[in-house]
């Protein structure tokens, strides 16, 4: 399984430790040089989403904290060690509805669709 962590960019000089393309970050206790060819120029202090020691997209810091405080409880799970509210924590997707699946993405949140006999619909469908 590949899972994406959040990191922090420390480093982005190309130089004698770097090459060009290439940033130094930092997360989930270990520090490496990744590739930013799929996101372009990193600056230090972003925070960045890489898998498999390449950058595949850029986060804001909340974002980042989302995804490492769910890494933290797959680790617990993985362990045995739930907290007791461990379990809201891991509704599928599947399982919410629009307004939430909207939240999770960062898409807009989409219009509630019309029942066919709702009260601002008088005709009956044909």
């Amino acid at each position: 399984m590949c899972v994406g962590l959040p990191m922090q960019v420390i480093e982005s000089a190309p130089g004698q430790t770097l090459p060009a393309g290439w940033v130094r970050v930092a997360g989930r206790g270990e520090e490496r040089a990744v590739d930013t060819a799929l996101v372009g120029a990193c600056a230090p202090g972003e925070w960045v989403l890489v898998f498999l020691d390449r950058v595949q997209e850029r986060l804001d810091a909340r974002r980042a904290a989302e995804i490492d405080a769910t890494l933290d409880l797959v680790a617990g799970a993985m362990r045995g060690l739930l907290p007791v509210d461990a379990a809201a924590a891991f509704t599928l997707p599947s399982a919410m509805d629009a307004a939430a699946l909207a939240a999770l993405t960062g898409a807009p949140v989409p219009a509630p669709a019309l029942s066919p006999l709702s009260s601002t619909n008088t005709e009956l469908p044909r």
